[in-house]
């Protein structure tokens, strides 16, 4: 075989020491064509072009080792090769690795995925250099979520629930727990979730300096993701995870510069943001994931303390271009609705004449769904709060648990909305 000899299929993937086809599967043969849906279209953020606006949202697997002594602790594994690649040759536009925290108390559990280690020769920044050149090599990109549990740290993986798959029991010492450095915004007894909880351990309040130092932390950990080849950073401020528990006053009952006020309270969402975008390249994206809203606004804590609502998610969206944060990943996990919540915060995102993007994510599942959402579809996915016009109602739509029962979504939602796109060389006879 000449050395002239350009088939595609030949040519070796960048960056992995194996062979496998440079593939580019799930990219629009046709981008520019008009029939081409937006959901098939790239999307350009910063420096890094994406060939679809399908991605795969976080998800936390409970897979890494926990014995606080391994230097392989919270280090992505080949499991995780093989879960997140396995979308990317699937022809997703983005894999995001799961919730990643940037200090050991930051984990959800003892089995979460870290970047706290210092050091390109670190067990955890090999983890996720293997994990990137891998989805790499199958023409997507790769995200990295950086977060901090804070009071919800120092559980067991849910499928270890004495109470069921939808529930956590505390982790403690003989199973690498942290029950004594579990913190919050606040502290004490009485930040329990409810009386009798067996879910949480009760949390210590950070102390400001603390504060300063987790702010750090995100700046350091973002850093490594890039040197790991990571291509943007998503900062965690949703689910009720320690950024979130600044931003609510029903859980920030502090009087320092981080509490009190709506001010104070989004102050560590500001300062991270600020962290990350001086550790790493001015081209390096941003995304931002916040719940929209608590659902507390008919419940007594609100009418005491008042409740992150989305007038809260609003304000802080218009105050995004100021962080340099380039797209909101605005989570709700309540039916249908949270799509229309998306659509509110991008109506009044670009209200203000401001770029912002926005990701819906939340039980989306079928492809014409998915289409209508960014599309600015003919006909509404919820009549009763339809957007005037075409204007979509995202710009990318995330989804997580669809890919597991489903990976290869892209391909299947090609084949009905009609749009001919690459695949991954290796499934080319089962697919095409």
């Amino acid at each position: 075989m000449g050395s002239t000899f350009r088939s595609p299929h030949l040519i070796k993937a960048e960056g992995i020491p194996y062979f496998t086809p440079a593939n580019n599967g799930g990219a629009a043969l046709n981008p520019d064509d008009p029939n081409t849906p937006t959901l098939f279209r790239p999307l350009q953020i910063r420096d890094v072009s994406l060939k679809n606006r399908i991605m795969v949202a976080p998800m936390c697997t409970y897979s890494t080792e926990s014995d606080p002594s391994s230097p392989a602790v919270g280090a992505l594994t080949d499991f995780h090769i093989a879960h997140l690649g396995h979308f990317a040759a699937k022809g997703v536009g983005l894999v995001i690795i799961e919730a990643s925290a940037v200090q050991p108390n930051g984990r959800i559990s003892p089995n979460d995925s870290g970047l706290w280690q210092e050091g390109t020769e670190s067990e955890q920044f090999k983890g996720v250099r293997r994990v990137a050149d891998f989805i790499h090599s199958q023409g997507a990109k790769v995200g990295i979520q950086l977060a901090h549990a804070g009071r919800k740290a120092s559980t067991v993986a849910p499928w270890l629930s004495s109470e069921g798959k939808r529930s956590s029991i505390k982790a403690d010492e003989s199973v690498g727990g942290w029950p004594s450095n579990v913190v919050g915004p606040s502290g004490g007894e009485e930040h329990i979730w409810a009386p009798g909880d067996v879910k949480y351990w009760p949390p210590r309040e950070l102390s400001t300096a603390e504060v300063e130092e987790v702010v750090r932390a995100f700046g350091r950990s973002a850093k490594l993701a890039v040197q790991a080849g990571v291509d943007l950073i998503e900062i965690h401020a949703a689910h009720g995870y320690l950024l979130h528990e600044f931003l609510s006053p029903v859980t920030n009952r502090r009087t320092d510069k981080y509490g009190g006020s709506f001010e104070n309270r989004i102050r560590i969402v500001q300062e991270v943001a600020a962290a990350i975008r001086a550790a790493v390249p001015s081209g390096t994206p941003l995304f931002l994931r916040i719940s929209a809203t608590e659902w507390l606004e008919e419940q007594p804590v609100a009418a005491q303390t008042g409740s992150w609502d989305m007038p809260s998610s609003i304000r802080l969206a218009k105050l995004l271009p100021e962080l340099e944060v380039d797209l909101l990943d605005r989570l709700q996990p309540h039916t249908n609705y949270q799509i229309d919540l998306a659509g509110e915060l991008r109506k009044a995102i670009r209200g203000v004449g401001q770029t912002t993007l926005v990701g819906a994510v939340g039980f989306i599942t079928e492809a014409d769904a998915a289409r209508h959402i960014v599309q600015g579809a003919e006909e509404a996915l919820a009549t009763e709060s339809v957007l005037s016009g075409q204007e979509p109602k995202a710009d990318a739509v995330l989804m997580a648990r669809q890919f597991l029962r489903e990976p290869e979504w892209v391909y299947n939602a090609a084949k009905q909305l009609k749009v001919p796109i690459s695949v991954a060389w290796q499934f080319a006879r089962g697919v095409l």
